[in-house]
């Protein structure tokens, strides 16, 4: 009795032979499968032969009518491997073979490939699928045989090698279709299925015919053993069955031992060394990893344990397969159940920032402790009978997903409080990303060079360019806080949200912290004056009020700023007004751009107006009357600040406590900043 199975995306490439173009239209029709046998092995390592079945009730070409890409060797991560598309509605099955047209891309990157294709150089196709359904069999004698009843192939590809003889661009010369016909035929009176194979394999009708018997070369195993019995089932098994023709001489006399003993020799290396390699992509090994095992001769027994404790050291708790290029299917159901939870529970906490899911309803209203109870069932945990004690401490120390709901929910409510905060320092400021903890050392640079006059038959005379360097690094920022049992017990949802929150703001708080300091602290810079000084003429000499005129006066003074060699003049234009929140009115109502004032003399400039004001309180601790002008970091730098790379904002971990009966929550920043030049900012006292 046939057993039905599911399985993920897969692709299969083929050889094939020498192809016909439509240079005009920019069109090849090719042959992108034609059922052929690929060895595979189970997620255990153990061989099974795979067939597409071609019959149209079993194919689902929807998404090759549609339009399916053509790709560069099943490229998916970038639109630069698209290089054609199928033709809408040529997708078809004819005489057993799935056949569709393909219009090339006529982009310039393409062409070359396009040119190889017209002449014969790109001999091969390949399908990515999707295998809905399998029947699996076992014919005698041989492998078990997983036949596709119901897939989708959804993208073609051109590769350099491929497995399935009959696939790839099509060839002018119709021997192609009369060669399948002749193999789906019935065998004439007294003619063996060995011998009908033989004279009429899947060939190109360039391809010339072999009269020696040759090795087969094999990306994927396609070489399939002929069983002896005659029985109709292992007929059909034979007629999808793909091998290299061999001479048929019944008068030669039979091969010696010794070569019989090598042969299986070979094919049992052939076996091992597939074996492993295939089971080490499954798994998503690395590839050096399996080559070792190949190297050294390891039995497929030994490799397969081997791998399996690679597998459990580095703790991978996916099932990976190394042929699955998209992921059609649903999505796991442990993930969505996972998901839900976590949504249910962040609604509880704010309706309005997170809205309820439909997947999340049936999880409305449950207390914490019923949510674990269930987490622990859905794990394989019997929790009848268990106190609310005890529900709560295996749920915060079992392999359930209650831990990962809680470190979601926390991750969640932490950056929605974290992104939630005003950082006002960001406008003026540049950000950038650290590789690593050492010190960063930026260069302001100067001017470039003026050009000089060149005479006739003169010389270029060289020049200079004036640096001068600041540094800082990224510091961690850091705390844990630790949530009992109790905390379930008690179904205090708060400390799971409220206290992320809180530390997201606190984090948020913690970087206009820093790079406000720098402003009010007036750090020195690397030439010993400090940010802002009378040497850097980015500080007015007297303060003085908010107002038309100060402000021309503080825009002409960074207008004339000069660079390093304290000639040229950069003519710096400030995009910013920033002031402490005691002048915020004041600003809003210097730019204003709505106001009509009674007397000309009050008439504010456009070029006054077009500053965008800054409030930033943290500058009334230390003058509620000093104000600021800040140019654009896109024109001249002015503070940087940094993140280190991949650690960019708020970064929050959950563990099993060891200290405490509970769930820790670690939260850290790695954060720096610094003011890398005075050019472009601006100081007035005020008064």
């Amino acid at each position: 009795m046939d057993t039905m199975i599911e399985l993920p995306a897969m692709r299969r490439s083929a050889e094939l032979a020498p192809n016909t173009a439509d240079a005009d239209n920019r069109t090849v029709e090719v042959v992108w499968s034609a059922g052929a046998r690929v060895r595979r092995a189970t997620f255990f390592g153990e061989p099974y032969d795979e067939e597409l079945s071609l019959d149209p009730a079993h194919v689902r070409l929807d998404r090759l009518n549609a339009g399916a890409p053509f790709l560069k060797v099943h490229e998916l991560d970038t639109l630069d491997a698209v290089i054609g598309s199928v033709v809408p509605g040529s997708a078809r099955i004819e005489n057993g073979r799935g056949i569709a047209l393909v219009r090339i891309s006529e982009r310039a990157d393409v062409e070359p490939i396009w040119r190889d294709i017209q002449a014969g150089h790109i001999r091969a196709v390949s399908i990515g699928y999707q295998v809905h359904r399998f029947e699996v069999s076992k014919p005698e004698a041989a492998r078990e045989l997983w036949r596709a009843v119901d897939w989708t192939p959804f993208e073609v590809s051109a590769v350099a090698v491929g497995a399935d003889p009959a696939a790839g661009f099509r060839a002018q010369h119709p021997l192609h279709d009369c060669v399948l016909h002749r193999r789906d035929a019935p065998t004439e009176q007294g003619a063996s299925p060995m011998t009908d194979k033989t004279e009429t394999p899947a060939r190109d009708a360039a391809t010339p015919a072999t009269t020696q018997p040759t090795e087969p070369v094999e990306t994927e195993d396609t070489t399939m053993t002929e069983p002896k019995a005659a029985a109709p089932e292992t007929k059909a098994a034979a007629a999808e069955t793909r091998t290299q023709p061999k001479l048929q001489n019944t008068d030669a006399p039979a091969a010696p031992d010794t070569d019989a003993v090598a042969t299986r020799a070979r094919e049992a290396e052939r076996d091992r060394v597939s074996t492993i390699y295939d089971l080490a992509g499954r798994l998503n090994l690395e590839r050096g990893f399996a080559e070792d095992l190949v190297k050294r001769g390891v039995s497929v027994d030994e490799s397969r344990r081997l791998i399996l404790d690679q597998v459990a050291a580095k703790s991978d708790e996916t099932r990976t397969f190394g042929h699955v290029s998209v992921p059609l299917g649903g999505r796991d159901e442990r993930i969505t159940r996972r998901d839900a939870v976590a949504n249910a529970l962040l609604h509880r906490y704010s309706p309005t920032l997170f809205q309820l899911e439909d997947a999340a309803r049936q999880y409305r209203g449950m207390t914490l402790l019923e949510l674990a109870r269930e987490s622990l069932g859905n794990a394989g945990v019997n929790t009848r009978g268990l106190s609310r004690d005890e529900v709560a401490t295996r749920a915060l120390h079992s392999t359930s997903d209650f831990p990962e709901i809680l470190s979601a929910v926390t991750n969640k409510t932490l950056r929605q409080a974290y992104e939630a905060y005003p950082r006002t320092f960001m406008l003026f400021c540049r950000q950038v990303l650290a590789t690593d903890f050492k010190a960063m050392h930026r260069v302001q640079l100067g001017e470039a060079p003026q050009l000089l006059e060149v005479g006739e038959s003169g010389e270029f005379k060289r020049g200079t360019l004036g640096e001068s360097k600041e540094s800082y690094k990224v510091k961690t920022y850091g705390r844990v806080v630790a949530i009992t049992r109790q905390t379930l017990i008690n179904d205090d949802l708060d400390a799971f949200t409220r206290i992320p929150a809180m530390y997201g703001n606190s984090i948020a708080q913690l970087e206009s912290d820093v790079v406000w300091g720098i402003i009010t602290a007036n750090p020195a810079m690397a030439d010993g004056n400090a940010l802002f000084h009378t040497t850097h003429k980015n500080l007015a000499g007297t303060g003085a009020a908010l107002d038309v005129s100060s402000v021309g006066a503080a825009r002409a003074a960074m207008a004339k700023q000069t660079g390093l060699d304290k000639k040229t003049v950069l003519n710096v234009r400030p995009a910013f007004l920033i002031v402490p929140a005691s002048l915020e009115l004041k600003a809003e109502q210097l730019v204003a751009q709505n106001l009509v004032p009674a007397a000309t003399s009050s008439v504010v400039p456009q070029s006054i107006r077009t500053l965008a004001p800054i409030s930033e309180p943290r500058l009334d601790a230390a003058s509620e009357t000093a104000w600021y002008l800040a140019a654009s970091p896109n024109q001249i730098d002015t503070i940087e600040y940094a993140y280190l790379e991949g650690q960019q904002g708020a970064y929050i971990e959950t563990r099993n406590g060891f200290d405490v009966d509970g769930v820790e929550i670690k939260c850290r920043l790695d954060f720096g900043a610094k003011a890398i030049d005075w050019r472009g900012l601006y100081k007035n006292p005020g008064a």
